[in-house]
């Protein structure tokens, strides 16, 4: 696993990679991953999602997250730039205090294992929310966040492979 965070103008944006390798096909790594549904099981700070068609993702396909951080709620919208599945997805996040893009890359090292690359790069903007959710992501610790969400997206999908295929 691999992780970096850099800064931008005044610290105000960042940028974060995490990269795990999978035990499972990539199939079935984008089948986890490419289903925002599955945001709250990955990530605490999720308290729902809506809006996701039946169907799946495509893209300019817009959908919803309500995000809990420190008591307080904000919706966030995503958006689907890019999707090429089943090794690369590009979703656009914009809410209240928060833009963000999240770049989600799988590659093939074999037929039964997966590298999953996360990126994000985000900037917090200013006022009373801002401020808030700003302080929350040092203190909490955004890659650390991001760590424990691409953790989520693996272990989800080793157990789908074992199910499926005895991978």
């Amino acid at each position: 696993m691999v992780a970096r965070l850099g800064g931008g103008y005044g610290g105000a944006v960042s940028h974060i990679t995490v990269v795990v390798d999978v035990d499972a096909p990539r199939e079935l790594v984008w089948e986890v991953v490419a289903d925002p549904r599955n945001l709250p099981k990955w990530d605490r700070h999720v308290a729902s999602v809506r809006d996701v068609p039946d169907e799946g993702l495509k893209v300019g396909t817009v959908y919803a997250t309500e995000i809990v951080v420190l008591l307080v709620r904000s919706r966030v919208d995503a958006f689907v730039k890019d999707l090429r599945p089943p090794e690369y997805a590009e979703i656009v996040l914009t809410g209240a205090p928060l833009r963000a893009v999240v770049r989600t890359t799988l590659t093939e090292l074999s037929q039964d294992r997966t590298r999953l690359e996360q990126d994000v790069e985000y900037h917090v903007r200013g006022g009373s929310l801002g401020e808030v959710l700003g302080r929350a992501l040092r203190r909490l610790g955004a890659e650390a966040i991001l760590r424990r969400g691409v953790e989520g997206q693996k272990r989800q999908a080793e157990e789908l492979a074992r199910k499926v295929g005895g991978w």
